[in-house]
């Protein structure tokens, strides 16, 4: 059952026709602590219409900033719970840098977590939130950037494998 739901969910997502609210309802998910990558689907709703670059770009980011949100308020929510868990060294280090230390949100792996820290520390929410956009952004702006420099035979021939 869970993955005839998956199956549907893909194939929604993947529709054409609904390519910036795709873009939009993975970059949300993947900014959570579900482990999923937003960067395909950006770059391939780009590659299918690259007059869209700059409004997939600034889809995927505010995706991934609400995503980045719901972290923060989780952690912000989580912290009576474990009050102990304080004293290592990652919340030293927040709360030494403070706010600033969301530009590191886009990191794979640690970036979700850090926002979630962030919350738990009632770091400023504003000043994070503006952070943690500007470097998804900068993230998706270079990733998109990078992968578009990559010749389309290349892309064929992985498909080519892939299939």
């Amino acid at each position: 059952m869970v993955e005839s739901a998956i199956s549907w969910l893909l194939a929604l997502l993947a529709a054409p026709e609904v390519g910036l609210t795709s873009v939009f309802i993975v970059s949300l998910i993947s900014a959570t602590l579900v482990p999923l990558g937003s960067e395909p689907a950006v770059f391939a709703v780009i590659k299918a219409n690259p007059a869209m670059f700059w409004s997939v770009i600034g889809v995927a980011t505010l995706g991934n900033t609400i995503g980045g949100a719901i972290d923060y308020y989780m952690g912000w929510q989580a912290k009576q719970s474990f009050s102990k868990e304080r004293q290592s060294r990652w919340f030293h280090w927040l709360e030494r840098y403070g706010a600033k230390t969301m530009l590191l949100a886009w990191l794979p792996g640690i970036g979700d977590p850090l926002c979630t820290l962030g919350g738990w520390l009632r770091l400023p929410f504003w000043p994070s939130l503006v952070y943690m956009a500007i470097g998804k952004f900068l993230r998706y702006l270079t990733m998109t950037t990078l992968l578009l420099y990559v010749p389309d035979g290349v892309w064929h021939r992985i498909g080519q494998l892939l299939g």
